[in-house]
């Protein structure tokens, strides 16, 4: 059995949706995993916290972690923590490889890289067994969390079905690696079951999408009125933010994982779902 912690987000949902026989869902206040094998899904979303509360990336992505990390010391547990793509930073090497030099920039991908490397200590002394699982960007229906901030992709798509016109940064000329999110369900589990011990795996399509491409997919597709306008990044966007990113996906391609939903099927996906909501 696997104890989820954060199994009511949007991801943690999905799989425990489609892994029902398999995990425990950990409640939000409850720290002691039910079994030895762990999913760890908690986690602010985006970076924008700073704005806000200074604290709250701490809090969520580091403090409760080692309330939960408190629980595990010498245990025969395997815990599995879902990291992001984030944790990489900007980097001119592209695909970004899990042995790449990490250097984030905004407050979520700070303590999202701390926390890998505060886990990968904890487990090394106390002998746990650990996966880290860098997510790349994940979309699908039922993501309650979608707006200009986190899931730009989604929230454009939205705006499209509505017909509004949209601002894209410098064009939309950026790379982005999408996967779908019943994909990425299937490779965390598939890593759990095969991936080695105490390593880390890029979870992702390990295909480069420019995201102008994909919004004028959209906008065909629905045949929109939808203008595409081209505005200079914010200096905040400029300062945490990549410009280009994807993921070398030969570890995971080397467990025999394939990718099922193609970017154009997903995206008819949200369209579909979108158009069915007005």
């Amino acid at each position: 059995m696997i104890s989820v912690y954060g199994g009511n987000g949007f991801i943690g949902s999905k799989f425990c949706k489609l892994n029902a026989n398999d995990v425990i869902k950990i409640d939000r206040d409850s720290r002691e995993p039910k079994s030895d094998n762990v999913l760890y899904f908690i986690s602010t979303i985006d970076n924008y916290n700073v704005f806000d509360n200074l604290q709250i990336d701490i809090d969520t992505n580091l403090k409760v972690l080692m309330e939960v990390l408190n629980h595990c010391k010498d245990k025969n547990i395997t815990f599995n923590f879902v990291s992001s793509w984030f944790v990489y930073g900007k980097t001119d090497k592209l695909p970004a490889n899990e042995n790449d030099y990490c250097n984030p920039k905004g407050f979520y991908s700070i303590t999202k890289r701390t926390a890998e490397q505060m886990l990968i200590s904890f487990c090394e002394t106390f002998g746990v067994n650990y996966r880290i699982f860098r997510l790349a960007n994940v979309y699908g229906e039922g993501d309650l969390t979608v707006s200009n901030k986190k899931n730009a992709l989604q929230y454009l798509i939205n705006e499209i079905v509505d017909g509004n016109d949209i601002n894209l940064y410098d064009g939309g000329m950026h790379i982005r690696d999408f996967i779908y999110v019943d994909d990425v369900c299937d490779a965390i589990k598939l890593c759990m079951d095969k991936a080695d011990m105490n390593d880390i795996i890029n979870i992702g399509s390990g295909k480069p999408n420019q995201f102008l491409d994909l919004m004028e997919y959209c906008k065909e597709q629905i045949d929109s009125k939808s203008k595409l306008i081209t505005v200079r990044p914010t200096k905040f966007h400029d300062i945490v933010q990549v410009k280009d990113m994807y993921l070398d996906t030969t570890k995971l391609k080397n467990l025999g994982f394939k990718q099922k939903v193609k970017i154009e099927d997903g995206l008819d996906k949200i369209i579909k779902k979108y158009r069915s909501n007005r």
